[in-house]
């Protein structure tokens, strides 16, 4: 193994994964990835994985945006593995009274090239015949999104990332950014020290350590959040949609053999003062909650058995939006950090602007600026213009947590 490489990515997360891809892809030839269990030990494994563009601000629709042409064709872009990839189509319901906030998304989505549209409970009837569509005047619709396998993305996009040189460290904790004089000098590893001009924090909640004592100033919560499977009875038997339910506070997908089961995410949070200790089952009372109101929209499946669940951990912001930047103070240093359960599916393309700033000085794919560490300082949130002040399941915000 080497002790010197031209960039650390810390984290074997989803976007550790693309970033340390994207780094080898562009020609460095000493990449080195330390994650300190496994491959999508943390949130990336336990993510819902949808794969959707329906956002209230335009940056973060920018980036699902982007990295869209990934999943759609996985091994042209990268190369090796496959994502898991199912394209089922995305239905976005909100509350009666948010159908102009629906409607000005829509057409901010649109504009930016998202194939997205409004319809009616007729149209949802005919998507999804089995679920219920009457609560809800109007609906978005995205035709090209669906769900992804995210253990096998983040695996593939490390197994191609080797294949272009990069080294990875399994059970390798990152335990110190080493800085002298302003600058990178490496990090300090459960295995060694490694010497390096970049490191990329991209840790989730086990990272916080490392950027705190860096002294990255962002307010960073973790918090622990819950998913549980249900086996839908035979008739129910339909691939359907994956759906963000704004009424219902939840999201909810595809799951399991032959696509049989769905999986639900109701928004919670439960905030934690030390990952390690999280539980990873499900609580039983999360259970009974999920089962209600998974049967408000799909109400064949109020009898259904629950045939698995899991915990895991998020990291969230005030804002409810990621920090993607580079040390103000500390030259070196990039850091991917506040997931707010929403960074699966902009994964492919976080990682590649983050390659090319740290290649060629600045993002080129997207403009990374609107996620800022100095937003909060600056009193400059990251808030779409037209937000739909619910606790939004996936579609995390400050007020109530989940992860798809």
């Amino acid at each position: 193994m080497t002790s010197s490489a031209d960039a650390v990515v810390v984290g074997g997360g989803v976007v550790g994964a693309s970033l340390a891809f994207h780094l080898a892809s562009r020609g460095m030839k000493r990449v080195v990835l330390c994650e300190r269990r496994f491959l999508a030990a943390g949130a990336s494994g336990k993510s819902g994985a949808l794969v959707r563009m329906h956002y209230t601000n335009e940056p973060e629709a920018r980036l699902a945006l982007a990295s869209l042409p990934y999943f759609h064709h996985w091994g042209d872009v990268v190369g090796h593995g496959s994502s898991g990839f199912l394209r089922t189509g995305m239905i976005r319901f909100v509350s009666p009274d948010n159908e102009a906030n629906l409607r000005s998304n829509v057409e901010m989505l649109r504009r930016i090239g998202v194939a997205t549209s409004v319809i009616g409970s007729s149209d949802v009837r005919a998507l999804a015949p089995y679920w219920r569509a009457d609560d809800a005047t109007v609906a978005a619709y995205e035709p090209e999104s669906g769900c992804a396998d995210p253990v096998a993305t983040t695996h593939a996009f490390v197994a191609r990332a080797r294949q272009l040189g990069a080294e990875v460290r399994l059970q390798t904790e990152v335990t110190e950014v080493r800085v002298a004089k302003g600058r990178v000098e490496g990090v300090t590893t459960t295995g060694g020290a490694i010497a390096s001009p970049v490191v990329a924090v991209a840790g989730g909640a086990w990272g916080l350590p490392l950027l705190r004592s860096a002294g990255v100033q962002v307010a960073l919560q973790p918090v622990r959040i819950q998913v549980s499977v249900f086996r839908r009875p035979p008739e129910l038997a339909a691939l359907h949609p994956v759906c963000i339910d704004g009424i219902n506070e939840m999201w909810l997908r595809p799951e399991g053999p032959e696509w049989g089961s769905t999986l639900v995410g109701v928004s919670q949070r439960q905030e934690i003062s030390d990952p390690d200790q999280a539980p990873e089952g499900v609580d039983a009372g999360y259970v009974r909650r999920a089962r209600e109101r998974l049967a408000r929209r799909i109400p064949g499946i109020a009898d259904a058995p629950m045939r698995g669940g899991w915990a895991g951990v998020i990291t969230i912001t005030t804002d409810g939006k990621p920090v993607l930047d580079r040390h103000p103070e500390v030259d070196g240093l990039w850091f991917a950090t506040g997931d707010n359960g929403t960074s699966f599916k902009t994964a492919p393309a976080v990682g590649r602007a983050l390659a090319e700033w740290i290649t060629a000085g600045r993002p080129e794919i997207v403009d990374l600026r609107p996620f800022r560490a100095g937003r909060f300082a600056e009193g400059a949130p990251l808030v779409g213009a037209h937000e739909y002040g619910e606790r939004e399941a996936e579609d995390t915000q400050p007020r109530g947590v989940s992860v798809g």
